[in-house]
């Protein structure tokens, strides 16, 4: 449910063309708040959806519209190909030196959505759910084992969010953008599914 090589590529064209060093102090932050972000759902998920009253499927229809809405204006999202090298170290300086309003998106929408979405969300509450046994012993193990897995995934995040630049270089401008408005047909795709998922859900309920 977390994908830290495609959603280093759907930072991309989000942060822009900034110093490497914004990544790397994006990329701590954002791995910091998605373990905490997930550390929070898988202990009390259950409970803050019960506390207001959701239903699985409601996230799930809620989220789904959220990630649309996300795909939708990456893909409609202009390229900066017309861009001149004096305007580009323009944006450079002006990002580097505006190094805030980064931060000020690192939960929303980098870390939620982005990297850990609704479906991360829902697959930690149904993991929480099974993980939870009478034996307190076997509680402990599964729940360690569940949050030891949350740190590898999102090491793995750092580091492709890190160095997200070095994928630009790699590849010719070209490809990359042809890759992101792949990624963003496919996140616009995946938000329909999720938001599906609850919609058939409550459907059944109807019958």
């Amino acid at each position: 449910m977390v994908n830290p090589v495609s959603s280093a590529i759907e930072l991309l064209p989000l942060v822009g063309n900034v110093p490497i060093p914004v990544y790397r102090r994006l990329a701590i932050r954002i791995a910091v708040d998605n373990v905490l972000f997930l550390l929070v759902v898988q202990v009390l998920g259950s409970e803050i959806l019960r506390f207001f009253g959701l239903s699985l499927p409601i996230v799930e229809i809620s989220g789904g519209i959220v990630i649309c809405g996300l795909g939708w204006s990456m893909l409609h999202k202009p390229d900066a190909d017309g861009k001149s090298e004096e305007e580009k170290d323009r944006v450079r300086a002006a990002a580097e030196a505006a190094d805030g309003k980064y931060i000020q998106k690192v939960f929303y929408p980098f870390t939620f959505p982005i990297t850990s979405g609704p479906e991360t969300v829902v697959t930690m509450l149904a993991l929480s759910a099974h993980a939870s046994h009478p034996k307190l012993s076997d509680s402990l193990l599964a729940h360690t084992g569940i949050f030891v897995a949350v740190l590898a995934v999102t090491a793995c995040v750092y580091v492709c969010y890190a160095y997200a630049p070095r994928l630009a270089r790699v590849i010719s401008p070209n490809t990359t953008h042809a890759i992101v408005r792949i990624m963003s047909f496919i996140i616009f795709s995946i938000g329909i599914q999720i938001a599906w998922n609850g919609f058939s859900i409550l459907i059944r309920t109807l019958r």
